[in-house]
């Protein structure tokens, strides 16, 4: 079991920068890089060629961000929280908020 702290599918906010505040969810994490895409974070503008299936023009499409300027959001509260893990009693090892205790892997 991978134990990234950050992963696709996971609610993060954005601590620092121009969208810090903004909430979203991680599409994809390049870990050799440290970054990950969050959905409509960190917007930037490309200009598009036409092409047989896709119309041309100025498009908007989100760019990664560094991992440092991400923190989980945390289930109970909704504010930014840092991650632990720790064992279940079946032996699972899990994910959880250290600010309420909740257990974000289910």
């Amino acid at each position: 079991m991978s134990t990234a702290k950050i992963r696709k599918g996971d609610r993060v906010i954005v601590t620092a920068g121009r969208d810090k505040g903004k909430k979203g969810e991680v599409l994809r994490v390049f870990p050799k890089e440290n970054r990950a895409l969050v959905s409509n974070v960190n917007m930037v503008k490309r200009h598009q060629k036409q092409s047989a299936r896709q119309q041309g023009g100025i498009v908007s499409k989100e760019s990664p961000i560094h991992l440092s300027n991400l923190a989980h959001v945390d289930p109970k509260t909704g504010g930014a929280t840092r991650i632990g893990f720790k064992f279940l009693n079946d032996g699972r090892k899990v994910r959880f908020a250290k600010k309420s205790g909740e257990v974000i892997d289910v």
